[in-house]
């Protein structure tokens, strides 16, 4: 006999239900219809390096800061890495399958996933949502052939619904490619299925390497490298929720990939999935505010499901500064927790602190509205600007009576916006001065 009761805790990840699409398709609710603005940080070796103990201490970290979701590699997807079967140890990863390195994953280590369990329910617990990649596609953990190009498509979908089996009634989000173009074996497959067997329909989706438009050097000849794929492959499949962008780690901020995946005739969630993680280059890459002004303006430019931030060594989860097996490319003379400590980190999460309590669902670019200057809207109701050097913005058709504030996205501080100037004319035009010539964020309505 089963017995249900009302959840009296009080988890906001629990309380409010689990994560669904709102009902216009470009953003993450909550059951309740609260919405969802994801801010997301990749600590993605976390499943097969870390303890739990320090599981805690991440977790504490990005929940003060405001992250609310952690996207995961769910095993070591690397088929030629090698090292000891240990957590907190230089080289050493659990293994999830005893034949992976062998192409395979068929053979379940169950010890494996029952610490996973409790990593899990660390995550949880802080009100951070697992965004599960379940084997990867790209470069994986250290760029030693990772299986998801080559791997058995009834095997990749078998380990998804053993993933969702596991773990899907508790939050999650399903991000089922990962670093490529989207067409790797059973990623089609694995979507169909969970739009069939996942009855709470968690967000699925898919994230891309770089080269959506151009074909990176890394991939000529390579036929398991997919480019020219745009960011929407599969898009008009209807278990398809959110397409996830890259724009490498160049530290360079590039908005033209999410306008465009924004503008496309059949809408799905928008996000850039990957943009510099902080550090990269040799701790030379997206440093500090860089990352606060990269988050701010890909929401700006149709990134509107949210936005994700990621930081050389802790993305590896480095147990030591000094580790061996990455380029500087990758990595960064940090440990986990160096990097954990980053600066950029908490201008990340600041966006949680501007749109709490925002009814954000749906939420439209709206541009237009603006003279081309960068603004968010529900016309009516609610109105998001980020004004990178300071200055005026005049928005169309502000009706009397919403809320106006200022946020600095560099100290998490709201301010008082004191008395805009209404502009004359048919339609009511309201100006907006910034109480300095630095970064701001226009919030105005609810």
């Amino acid at each position: 006999t089963f017995h249900s009761v009302a959840y009296e805790g009080s988890n906001a990840l629990i309380a409010n239900g689990f994560l669904v699409m709102s009902k216009g398709k470009r953003t993450i609710v909550h059951q309740s219809g609260k919405a969802f603005p994801l801010v997301g940080d990749t600590p993605w070796a976390l499943p097969f390096r870390a303890t739990t103990d320090q599981a805690k201490v991440y977790a504490k970290d990005r929940q003060q800061k405001g992250f609310n979701a952690a996207l995961l590699f769910s095993l070591q997807p690397d088929m030629e890495s090698t090292g000891p079967d240990e957590r907190d140890t230089p080289q050493g990863f659990k293994r999830a399958f005893k034949d992976l390195h062998q192409g395979h994953i068929r053979e379940l280590v169950p010890e494996y996933f029952q610490y996973m369990d409790s990593l899990i329910s660390i995550l949880i617990d802080h009100e951070i949502v697992p965004v599960y990649q379940p084997v990867f596609h790209g470069f994986g953990w250290k760029g030693q052939r990772v299986l998801g190009n080559v791997i058995d498509p009834g095997e990749y979908v078998r380990y998804c619904n053993y993933l969702l089996a596991r773990y899907g009634a508790q939050p999650a989000m399903w991000l089922i490619a990962g670093d490529n173009g989207g067409r790797d074996p059973g990623v089609k497959e694995a979507g169909e299925m969970l739009e069939i067997w996942d009855c709470y329909a968690q967000p699925t989706g898919l994230h891309y390497n770089p080269c959506d438009d151009y074909i990176a050097s890394w991939a000529v000849n390579n036929p398991i490298k997919h480019c020219m794929h745009y960011n929407k492959t599969f898009q008009g499949e209807e278990w398809l929720d959110f397409q996830w962008a890259q724009t490498g780690h160049n530290g360079e901020h590039l908005y033209h990939k999410v306008e465009r995946m924004y503008d496309d005739p059949i809408v799905k969630a928008v996000a850039n999935g990957e943009p510099t993680y902080e550090g990269m280059g040799g701790g030379k890459n997206g440093l500090g505010w860089w990352q606060g002004e990269e988050a701010w303006m890909q929401m700006m430019s149709g990134g509107t499901m949210g936005v994700v931030y990621g930081a050389a060594s802790l993305w590896q989860w480095k147990v030591t500064a000094d580790e061996e097996g990455w380029t500087d490319w990758a990595s960064q003379p940090k440990s986990w927790e160096g990097a954990m400590n980053m600066e950029g980190s908490k201008y990340v999460g600041y966006i949680s602190k501007a749109l709490e309590g925002l009814d954000f669902a749906d939420i439209e670019k709206r541009w237009d509205l603006a003279d081309g200057k960068p603004l968010l809207a529900k016309e009516g109701q609610l109105y998001i600007s980020y004004l990178n050097e300071g200055g005026t913005i005049t928005i169309k058709g502000i009706p009397d009576g919403l809320r106006i504030r200022w946020f600095d996205p560099k100290t998490g501080v709201f301010t008082d916006a004191g008395t805009p100037q209404s502009l004359a004319g048919a339609e009511r035009h309201v100006s907006f001065e910034t109480p300095s010539e630095e970064p701001w964020v226009l919030i105005v309505g609810d």
